[in-house]
């Protein structure tokens, strides 16, 4: 694969989100298939593994730690801190909690160091600055080498990086939602901060995966999305259609055909497809290979955007969790 930086590293320009191993879009997947993810990837070329505290309550960092602990050595290893785990789940990015999570998800990962720690939201009652301060303590400490934040605004960002030099930004971007076009992509340019795309497949929707709702187990997430229900659904299923039709025309899969556009939207971006299945893994790795025309992309942009996607992003409970830009069809819902 093609490879990116992101603050002192050199990492696929793909890599591989781990949560829905564990939670976010049903029960945790069978230990032996998610080895088979795991451990395929790192034969794949992924060389990027992201995971959290708060996935599966722990158990995807102790999933994470446990199957590659043994090659910690050919990966960039990325975690989150900020949301607690535990009887009282909810944002906490105080320094203490931030502190605590960190000690606890190195034992659960099997590591003295987490190359990139992220804060996970952003506490609205803690200064950014002061959160930073705490991961900043981190580093010194050497217990984390990089730091990284995710689902916050461009003036967020500006604010923190003022604090403390960041790595990278993480945020959900695909053809079907684009907040980081309106501010973020430009602060990240202008501060030499990497920016990671989560989602990139549109949580499994523009890869054809997630049409049917009622197939939803019980625990995913999609259940609550705007985008999902309804007649949303039905206008975004249309939409849909068309987009196979592009990644037909452009000789990949309609998942490929997200990510290419993705790295050829932006050569320093990085983005972490997840999967539960080893075929989709290698399929996501192939897009590295793809190559999109630019009137492959102009295609995909026309089809897929803010204005022909219906539905927001995040219902309103959601959406007042993260300090993401709004659409103006988020900030009218």
């Amino acid at each position: 694969m093609d490879k990116r930086s992101i603050g002192p590293f050199e990492v696929s320009a793909i890599g591989l989100g781990c949560m829905g191993l564990s939670s976010g879009y049903g029960p945790a997947t069978s230990r032996e298939q998610a080895e088979r993810v795991l451990l395929g990837a790192l034969d794949a070329g992924y060389t990027f593994f992201d995971t959290a505290a708060v996935y599966g309550l722990g158990h995807n960092e102790t999933l994470v730690g446990e199957v590659l602990g043994a090659h910690r050595d050919k990966f960039t290893l990325a975690s989150k801190c900020g949301i607690t785990v535990g009887d009282e789940r909810g944002i906490n990015g105080s320094p203490a909690n931030i502190k605590d999570t960190c000690e606890r998800s190195l034992k659960r990962l099997q590591t003295d160091v987490i190359d990139l720690y992220y804060l996970h939201r952003w506490d609205k009652r803690v200064p950014i600055e002061d959160s930073v301060g705490a991961l900043s303590d981190l580093l010194a400490e050497g217990k984390i080498r990089a730091i990284g934040l995710s689902e916050v605004s461009a003036p967020v960002l500006r604010r923190a990086h003022a604090t403390h030099p960041i790595a990278a930004l993480q945020t959900e971007y695909s053809p079907w939602t684009r907040n980081p076009e309106i501010a973020v992509l430009d602060a990240c340019h202008d501060l030499g901060v990497t920016f990671v795309a989560f989602s990139p497949v549109g949580r499994g929707f523009l890869a054809g995966g997630a049409s049917d709702p009622a197939k939803f187990q019980a625990g995913d997430m999609r259940i609550a999305m705007p985008r999902f229900q309804g007649e949303a659904l039905a206008a975004n299923l249309r939409l849909l259609e068309q987009f196979n039709a592009v990644a037909t025309e452009a000789g990949c899969t309609p998942a490929q055909l997200c990510l290419a556009w993705l790295m050829q939207k932006d050569p320093t971006l990085v983005s972490i497809p997840g999967t539960t299945r080893p075929k989709h893994m290698r399929e996501n790795a192939g897009a590295a290979a793809v190559t999109l025309t630019s009137e492959t992309v102009a295609k995909v942009d026309e089809v897929v955007n803010e204005r022909t996607v219906t539905g927001s992003r995040y219902a309103p409970a959601m959406q007042s969790a993260v300090d993401t830009e709004l659409t103006l069809a988020e900030a009218e819902a």
